[in-house]
Parts: structure tokens; sequence; C-alpha cells
């Protein structure tokens, strides 16, 4: 099992914390990343755009001229894709981008970022994010002797800890998530992870893949 240094918000080592193999210590699938990233993107595509097509443009819906005999081409509209003003041919409309990815590789894309993020030297433990007020000023000063000022940082802790939220949500490069809420994305956008004891154990539990394989007995035990 990996072993982490726990600190605290003075970057004072305070204790040790072992991380799961199956969770922390897998190896890098840049597959399954890439496919996880890409379902992420794509779940996040609002598909509003359009285009007018000739039943949308405004204009006649009157025949220009006869069909014969004027020596000109024959044309029926307008609204027509060939004229200046007529409708759009083959344009984007609006449609949902969103699909399904199995929860299996979205959780094993996730244990593989996260894995190799603490490879890298760039999962960063704390004991608590126990802030007195919920100064902006504060945090940053924590963050600025953990060495991460600098650094697109994810903080991940409850969100129940009214004074992280009110002093981290300012601050420029940083995200707050629940560990609940901790995708692949904001883990590869990030530079660092910085995962307090208790957000740490619970993202273990939830990624553990025995209780994966626990939940798919139930199901069809049900």
């Amino acid at each position: 099992m990996p072993t982490v240094k726990v600190r605290n918000l003075k970057n004072e080592e305070v204790g040790e914390i072992e991380l799961p193999d199956a969770v922390f210590g897998v190896e890098l699938n840049e597959a399954l990343i890439y496919a996880a990233v890409r379902n992420f993107l794509a779940n996040q595509r609002a598909g509003t755009v359009a285009t007018k097509t000739r039943g949308n443009v405004s204009g006649s819906g009157r025949k220009l001229w006869r069909q014969k005999g004027t020596g000109r081409a024959r044309v029926g509209s307008i609204r027509s894709p060939l004229w200046k003003g007529g409708g759009n041919v083959h344009g984007p409309q609006p449609r949902d981008w969103s699909y399904t990815l199995p929860k299996k590789m979205r959780r094993g894309a996730l244990r593989s970022a996260l894995s190799e993020r603490l490879r890298e030297g760039n999962l960063i433990v704390v004991d608590g994010f126990s802030l007195d007020q919920p100064k902006t000023k504060e945090f940053v000063r924590a963050i600025a002797a953990l060495g991460l000022d600098a650094s697109k940082t994810l903080v991940v802790d409850s969100a129940e800890n009214r004074n992280l939220v009110l002093a981290a949500r300012n601050v420029e490069r940083v995200k707050l998530v629940e560990s609940a809420e901790v995708n692949i994305y904001d883990v590869l956008y990030h530079e660092k992870l910085l995962i307090s004891r208790a957000a740490v154990e619970e993202l273990a539990r939830r990624l553990d893949p025995a209780s994966e394989s626990a939940d798919g007995e139930q199901k069809e035990a049900a």
C-alpha cells in the first residue's frame, strides 16, 4: 500500500496514512482516461446551436416565374438555399450530445488518474481544513505555506465546512469539491490535489472495486 504523509495547514507533518493499492496503486490506462474525459465533455455540451432552414427564413413561397419559356433556370422559392437570404442546408440543429459510459469504466479511469497524481507527488493529504473564520486571506496563506499558491489546485473536502467554502470560492486557480463530486476532468485539469484525510478515506471507499462487485451481486440477487 502506498503511504502518504499527512500535513497540517502550516505544512508540518502530523502523521501518515496508508492508501489502498486497488484505488491509488493502479497502472496508468491512457485509453480508459481518454474515454472518460470524452464522455465527461460530451455530457457538458448544451447542444443548443441551430441554423435556419428554408422552412424558418422569411420570404414568400410564391414561385418567382413560370417554369418554362423564360430562358432562365427554373426556380421555386426565394427561400431556396441557392439565393441570398435563403435557408441553410445541413446546418447544425439542437441535439443531445450526452451518452452513458459504464460505471466501472468511469471509476476505473478515476482510479488510474488518482494513482498517477500520487506517483507524480501531486496528491497532498492534510489533516483537515479547520479555518477559524471564513476569510480568503487565511485560506490563501494556508495554500501558500503548502507551496500551492502558483498551481491549479483541486481541493477536496466536505461542503458542510462553510468556512472553507466561503474562503476558497473566490481564489483564482482553486476549485473546491466534495469527495462524491470528484470527476476525471477536474483531476486532470488541476496540477495539484489537496485532499483532507476524511475525504481521501471516503474517496477510497467509494472507488473500491470490491464495493462494485458487491453492488453487482446484490442487483443480480434482486
